[in-house]
């Protein structure tokens, strides 16, 4: 008894239904909602399922949609199914032109890859998208494809791309290890990693890379009906195929015969690139710096999932109120956020070129944003900057880099953030609130770079640009690596907060503000754009420190009083601090300062007055003897 194969029909049919799994999507700055997905199809088809899209949808016609996954692009008919439990942002550009149909999706997920491309192309590659208003809205896009089948038909499937990177000889250079991978190659090996396109010359690609059944540039991609067609086209020769004794039926051409293994040239390209992919781990081993960068992206990809937890980032939310963008003369010229009171605390390099530090006071005028979150929205949150309480700029110092500034506080202002202090976390993931690039208000979710690990990044970045001679010099990178070692207790980090962050908070996984973010080593790559090697931020407790030392040379007792008024529930702990600091620096007039800031801040029945009295016992006058 001979049993009939399975066609891809049937394959299609078992696939239609899929492990159930639940998608948040959002439009930017709203509410995310949820829908779940137990059938394979594209993200648009998911989506549609929605009345608040389709309603979002059908006033926005003539526009592109966005659909951004992990800060990535991803096209209208990615499969469904690779993503599970993740969050979608959906926005709309202007649209070039007016979209292609696009393949329904419906082979399985263990058939597919994911990839990366910047919208950036390389040297002498000007633009690579066909709508130039996605380069504005992310720095990548995420392309799947098909095991099996070649980088050119996975780029021109997407759709996003222009016809002239196929007309050209052009291939994809990985950022990380900069190994080239031609058009005619198979996409197998490219999983999780990130390309940039690049022209190796400008003649068109050889003919003999460039088979028959390749789509050719006149040449539309199916659209659902010739897809279906094409399947059930499929069906039907393997239907034809004899299923008794070959021998009677000699005069079956050979293509029929050959009709009896479905999809066998699929499985012969999946086993080649499997042993050309043994063949290359057996002959070269991996090298040590790329299992390095291979923990970090391991590493950081856990710990951005756990910053992206809701319950996580509900509570950022409600804590970036208190984030404020610092202009001087309305120009934006860094971040700073609220500590205690009318106290709001940025780097002393923001303002320094502004501040007369001889005579204590402000050559220009010098404003907070609390509200800059959108360019569309009306701004608020505005207040000016009444005085500098305290300024310090010693760069080479730790926690030398800091100034206060009072507010005239004309309305009501958001919570301080000395509240919700912490220390310094040794390893794990933070995120970091501010104004880069003197922009609206954003939040990067990154990792801590471990001090063992700092020279290591240092060593990768000096690797991806030993091409670059003229441009970065050895003695950077070196001069680079001498210093994240010597200033062994700040902490780092690989960020994208660059020009106009100086001041933002940072905060450790539980949402507490741990350290001030303050500069990084930035340099230009061979595209002109700015990079940098590591960041750095001051932990939080030092630059309290030297604030609080300050202002007791400086007698200001004010701002005691306002530090321990607002400590709030670490009130025990500021007590304990100053504590602390008294004794070891001889502090006299601080403790007499404490002592008023904290008794008039409690009562007889608060329980603070009993740690108080323990912290700072009364001592009775003594009579001098007099001989």
């Amino acid at each position: 008894m001979t049993t009939k194969s399975q066609g891809p029909m049937d394959k299609v049919k078992e696939d239609e239904c899929h492990p159930t799994h639940s998608i948040e999507w959002c439009w930017s700055n709203k509410r995310p909602n949820i829908i779940t997905c137990k059938k394979a199809g594209t993200v648009e088809d998911l989506l549609k399922r929605s009345s608040q899209f389709r309603e979002t949808a059908e006033k926005q016609k003539d526009k592109e949609l966005v659909i951004v996954r992990d800060g990535k692009a991803i096209s209208s008919h990615f499969p469904c199914s690779l993503i599970k439990d993740e969050r979608l942002t959906l926005k709309y550009v202007k649209a070039k032109d007016k979209p292609k149909k696009t393949v329904k999706f419906s082979v399985p997920s263990g058939e597919l890859v994911m990839f990366h491309v910047s919208v950036k192309g390389g040297k002498n590659v000007v633009r690579i998208l066909r709508n130039p208003a996605l380069k504005d809205k992310v720095r990548e896009v995420t392309v799947y494809a098909y095991k099996g089948e070649k980088v050119k038909n996975a780029l021109r499937r997407d759709g996003r791309f222009l016809n002239i990177i196929f007309k050209r000889t052009c291939a994809l250079a990985n950022i990380s290890t900069e190994v080239n991978t031609e058009m005619s190659n198979l996409v197998d090996g490219l999983e999780g990693k990130t390309f940039q396109i690049i022209m190796l010359n400008k003649s068109s690609p050889p003919e003999s890379l460039s088979p028959t059944h390749d789509y050719s540039e006149s040449q539309e991609f199916p659209t659902d009906e010739s897809f279906s067609q094409q399947l059930t086209t499929i069906k039907t020769v393997n239907e034809d195929v004899p299923t008794e004794d070959p021998q009677t039926n000699r005069d079956t051409a050979a293509g029929s015969l050959f009709q009896e293994i479905p999809r066998s040239q699929i499985m012969q390209k999946n086993l080649s690139s499997q042993f050309r992919d043994l063949v290359k781990t057996i002959k070269t081993p991996a090298s040590k710096l790329s299992r390095i960068q291979n923990l970090f992206r391991v590493e950081y990809g856990q710990n951005a999932q756990m910053c992206r937890e809701v319950k996580t980032m509900k509570r950022l939310m409600d804590l970036s109120d208190s984030v404020c963008q610092v202009r001087v003369n309305g120009s934006a010229r860094g971040s700073g956020f609220l500590l205690f009171g009318k106290f709001v605390l940025t780097n002393g390099h923001v303002v320094k070129d502004v501040y007369n530090e001889n005579q204590r006071h402000l050559d220009e005028k010098v404003t907070v944003h609390f509200s800059f979150e959108s360019l569309e929205e009306v701004e608020g949150g505005r207040e000016e900057v009444e005085e500098i309480v305290g300024f310090e700029h010693q760069p080479d110092v730790l926690g030398g880099d800091w100034t206060l500034l009072r507010l005239r506080a004309q309305q009501a202002l958001p919570d301080g953030l000395l509240a919700h202090s912490g220390f310094l976390p040794q390893s794990g993931g933070i995120c970091i609130i501010g104004h880069p690039d003197g922009g609206v208000k954003k939040i990067d979710p990154c990792l801590i770079v471990k001090h063992e690990n700092r020279n290591q990044v240092v060593e990768k970045h000096y690797n991806e640009n030993q091409g670059q001679i003229n441009l970065i010099t050895s003695r950077f990178f070196e001069g680079v690596a001498q210093s994240v070692q010597q200033n062994q207790q700040v902490l780092t980090y690989e960020s994208c907060f660059y020009f106009g962050s100086s001041g933002s908070p940072v905060f450790d996984q539980n949402c507490r503000v741990v350290a001030m973010h303050t500069g990084g080593f930035i340099y230009q790559t061979s595209l002109g754009e700015n990079q940098s090697v590591i960041e750095f931020g001051h932990p939080l407790p030092v630059v309290i420190e030297r604030i609080i030392v300050q202002a007791e040379e400086k007698e200001r007792f004010d701002v005691f009083k306002e530090f321990i008024e607002h400590s709030g529930a670490q009130q025990q702990n500021v007590i304990a601090f100053l504590k602390k600091l008294i004794e070891s620096r001889n502090l006299p007039r601080l403790r007499n300062a404490v002592n008023d800031a904290v008794s008039s801040s409690v009562t007889a029945e608060d329980e603070n007055l009993e740690f108080l009295e323990l912290v700072f016992p009364k001592h009775e006058t003594v009579p001098m003897e007099i001989n």
